[in-house]
């Protein structure tokens, strides 16, 4: 007999179930009066089990609906080609590569003065509260919120840039028109990290209970010193990074 308690149980013979293909992406679950006949638990039990399965993010829960399975239609997004100037675009970067994917893009933006906070004038080599302007982006993917993108720009390079502090977007790209301005990035640094949201986080991107955030942070350098940084936060179970650090002709053949 299991030592392990009723509810849990209950949650890992449904997780097998999932797992095993028994219950699909989007699928429905048993409803709490036949897991309870099935179990031979309490409705409480049961309830307990399956609120494991939505802080885990293997399902949701919805008022009079019950219970269904998570759809994890996941976005792979080549971190190394992002904003690389070398591959050919149809706008940004993101329109790109969503469109390339076979999917559809759209994007809010919000533009601000913003002092800068200390982690990213560590970042620009700018003084802590020092002025620059923020442009923020709200992404979407077949009209599903898939991240959020704030990128910070010092002042100086705004008095060099001024449609950086434009409200809309900027149609060839933020990247392409500094280029072409003579302020072209030479390489960047990133950081990546993940955590749980923040309820403004889990409000933008409409996050159930159970998945976390993937946090991208990249410091853009030109050749004698940073020319900005974006602090991208993506929802944990949409989405896969990837790199490239060579050519890699004999993966692309492989594919």
């Amino acid at each position: 007999m299991s030592k392990q308690p009723k509810y849990r149980q209950v949650a890992d013979a449904l997780r097998r179930e999932i797992s095993d293909g028994k219950y699909p992406p989007g699928s429905r679950l048993p409803s709490e009066n036949d897991l309870t006949e099935r179990f031979s638990a309490s409705r409480n039990t049961v309830r307990s089990g399956l609120m494991q399965l939505v802080s885990e993010g293997l399902i949701s829960s919805s008022q009079g609906l019950g219970y269904e399975v998570r759809s994890h239609e996941v976005f792979e997004l080549n971190a190394s080609r992002f904003e690389n100037l070398s591959f050919p675009q149809q706008g940004d970067a993101f329109n790109t590569d969503v469109r390339n994917a076979g999917r559809r893009p759209h994007q809010t933006f919000r533009v601000e003065l913003k002092p800068a906070p200390p982690e990213v004038a560590e970042r620009l080599k700018v003084e802590s509260g020092s002025t620059t302007v923020l442009r923020f982006c709200h992404r979407f993917v077949d009209d599903v919120p898939w991240s959020t993108q704030a990128t910070y720009y010092p002042e100086w390079l705004v008095n060099e840039a001024p449609r950086l502090t434009e409200p809309g977007d900027i149609a060839e790209g933020t990247t392409r028109y500094l280029a072409g301005l003579g302020v072209e990035q030479g390489g960047y640094f990133d950081e990546i990290a993940t955590r749980m949201p923040t309820p403004d986080e889990a409000r933008l991107l409409e996050m159930g209970a159970g998945v976390p955030v993937l946090l991208w942070t990249r410091t853009g350098y030109a050749a004698d010193r940073p020319i900005r940084c974006t602090l991208t936060t993506l929802r944990g179970d949409l989405n896969r990074m990837n790199y490239e650090v060579s050519a890699l002709a004999n993966r692309d053949e492989g594919q």
